[in-house]
């Protein structure tokens, strides 16, 4: 078997043409979900990019691994301390690993481990390569030619496993200026108004509509595709826009590995796997251009599986994206791992049969705010154990049913809800520290320590930004809220 695994990174299904969207922002992955199976709601369950990908390769969720954050010690995995041996059990124990120790030839094109310093990813892959030494700042026509170069050596031979991270879709919006913008006709998404951007506006928040770029505008921004603050809706029609350019210029490229494919002889035999580390908030709970919290748009990533032999459906229900990766493990023939989260549904998709779902999951970020939210029915909960300086309530209720950008809290109307919300998330606790060798909550020590790390030490100067742009309510609000907490 040959699988390409085309990971594109902030991508969001909502903005993808196979997952309803009205903009023509992704054709060729389209045309690649129409002979795969396609899952309408997967979720990673831990975010944003170093907690989320170091949950797939270790094939463990974040409280069991003790990769949460962005820095301090809940970025790094946890200490085997002296029961590690020669080699390490998380080393041998990856999902690349896996792959290499049932015969697969594994390379990763990909600059994430520089970026993040996480090069626990590269272990299984027998191949790392950074395309362009940027730190995740590299566009799509940097990374495809190393991608081609290495289906020319290598994709006519049979079991191998190709990563390809493509980075467009990620902040800064940087689709190249030769490239225009296809999308300067269309409408932007029906849901953002006027009335939501000026609220935004009279809020507060790192990324927000007054400080897109942080706690504080980027005086020096060299990106024209990306505004520094929504100060009207043509900024906020940018903001669309570049992100948008930015998944169609990945779908571009993705198109040409597709063409390489062909070409190759191998088209038909390959499987194809299309999905993201997590999406990208575009104005969702004052959120401009990032991915701060444990909520729906964040946590909801695309999960498109192309396997021969596999017949094309959408499967419904609630997935981790740790589920899919476990089926795929063993849809290629390798074993999966006794100590890991996912759940395999390989069975069911080889016979075309019914998918088995969750009841319920628990997402959660812990880089600019702490949270953790559970997601069943049409519900999530969202609770903050550290707001990212948004002001939130602590416990906030949307029905995404109804409301699937989350604009109206009712968590002050069902308290039942709550309740059920709150008893998800404490059971996923306490059965995940059962199963965790340390037994210590990383969210927990993390807040301990100073919490998220883009929120350390910037409450004082962001306090007196909002003093001095009208907000001083909220200066007051979120000094009363943080008061005691560590470096908050």
């Amino acid at each position: 078997m040959r699988i390409l695994f085309i990971d594109i990174d902030t991508l969001r299904p909502d903005h993808l043409g196979c997952y309803g969207y009205h903009r023509k922002t992704s054709p060729t992955i389209d045309a690649i979900a129409a002979e795969a199976v396609r899952f309408e709601t997967c979720y990673t369950s831990d975010s944003p990019c170093l907690p989320s990908r170091l949950a797939m390769n270790t094939m463990r969720f974040g409280i069991r691994n003790g990769a949460i954050n962005h820095g301090g010690t809940y970025a790094e995995l946890f200490n085997e301390g002296p029961e590690r041996g020669f080699r390490s059990r998380a080393a041998m124990n990856t999902l690349p690993m896996r792959l290499a120790q049932a015969g697969y030839k594994t390379a990763s094109i990909s600059s994430f481990p520089e970026r993040h310093s996480a090069y626990h990813w590269c272990a299984g892959f027998r191949e790392n390569m950074d395309p362009a030494g940027k730190g995740g700042n590299e566009q799509a026509h940097e990374v495809t030619p190393v991608a081609l170069d290495w289906l020319d050596r290598n994709g006519a031979q049979d079991q191998w496993f190709l990563h390809v991270h493509l980075w467009d879709p990620h902040t800064p919006y940087r689709a190249p200026a030769a490239f225009g913008n296809p999308f300067a006709k269309d409408p932007i998404p029906a849901w953002y108004s006027e009335a939501v951007r000026r609220a935004h506006w009279e809020s507060c928040g790192p990324h927000g509509a007054q400080e897109v770029s942080g706690h504080e505008p980027d005086a020096a921004n060299r990106w024209p595709r990306q505004p520094t603050q929504i100060a009207s809706m043509a900024d906020a029609r940018a903001m669309f826009d570049g992100y948008d350019c930015g998944v169609r210029y990945a779908d571009d490229h993705v198109a040409q590995l597709v063409e390489r494919l062909k070409r190759l002889g191998v088209w038909e035999d390959t499987a194809i796997v299309i999905t993201s580390d997590h999406g990208e908030d575009l104005g969702e709970l004052n959120s401009y251009g990032d991915h701060q919290f444990s909520d729906e748009i964040t946590h909801r990533i695309p999960m498109i599986v192309r396997w021969p032999g596999v017949a094309p459906r959408v499967v419904q229900g609630l997935h981790y994206h740790l589920d899919m990766w476990a089926s795929i493990t063993e849809l290629a023939g390798a074993t999966v791992g006794t100590d890991w989260d996912g759940r395999s549904s390989a069975s069911a998709l080889r016979a075309g049969t019914a998918v088995s779902s969750r009841d319920s999951l628990v997402l959660s970020n812990g880089a600019w705010s702490h949270q953790r939210s559970a997601r069943w029915g049409d519900w999530i909960l969202i609770r903050s154990y550290h707001d990212g300086h948004h002001g939130f309530p602590d416990l906030m209720l949307f029905n995404l049913a109804e409301d699937p950008h989350q604009q109206h809290d009712v968590a002050l109307k069902r308290p039942d809800l709550v309740d059920h919300g709150l008893a998800i998330i404490e059971q996923w606790r306490s059965a995940a520290l059962d199963r965790s060798p340390h037994g210590i909550d990383p969210m927990t020590a993390s807040l301990a320590e100073g919490g998220p790390l883009h929120c350390r030490n910037a409450l004082q100067g962001y306090v007196k930004r909002l003093r001095a742009t009208g907000r001083a309510h909220w200066a007051d609000h979120l000094e009363q809220k943080h008061a005691g907490r560590p470096r908050a």
